[in-house]
């Protein structure tokens, strides 16, 4: 597992993206699953500045990657104050888009753009968010598997 530290800051989010999107390469993602890992990086480290720290500079970000066999793990661990997901309303997508807000469609974002989602919140160890995308060739096998069922449903 790879780890790295950042300061909570804005200007943090440009190295983010480039780990996430180097990280997303070396596990054989193409250039638009990349950017989806990149994507949903991007959201979860500007949700920790902005409201696990309340603001810049008042933590660090520690992001730890991993390629396994099947997946891509993203963790991204910090000290700011928890919050529980569960709370965070369901965007009202059937609006028009200028009746949409702008705000607050960060976790939807990360659950659309990877596999799996997952937060845990320690009132000493601070907070971990795991995000787990699957590789290429799981992706298609998952497909496939999915595919296999529909029919067999029918």
């Amino acid at each position: 597992m790879h780890t790295v530290i950042f300061p909570a800051s804005y200007e943090s989010l440009e190295s983010i993206g480039e780990l996430s999107t180097q990280a997303a390469t070396e596990a054989g993602f193409d250039a638009n699953a990349a950017y989806e890992v990149q994507l949903a990086v991007d959201e979860a480290a500007t949700n920790i500045i902005e409201h696990a720290y309340g603001g810049e500079g008042r933590g660090d970000i520690f992001i730890s990657y991993e390629i396994a066999p099947e997946t891509l793990i993203f963790r991204l661990h910090d000290h700011g104050k928890p919050f529980d997901p569960k709370l965070v309303k369901n965007p009202k997508l059937h609006l028009k888009l200028e009746e949409v807000s702008p705000r607050g469609l960060g976790i939807f974002w990360m659950r659309r753009l990877m596999d799996e989602v997952r937060f845990e919140f320690s009132s000493d160890g601070g907070n971990t968010l795991t995000m787990i995308k699957n590789r290429p060739s799981n992706r298609l096998k998952t497909a496939t598997d999915r595919s296999e069922i529909s029919a067999q449903d029918q």
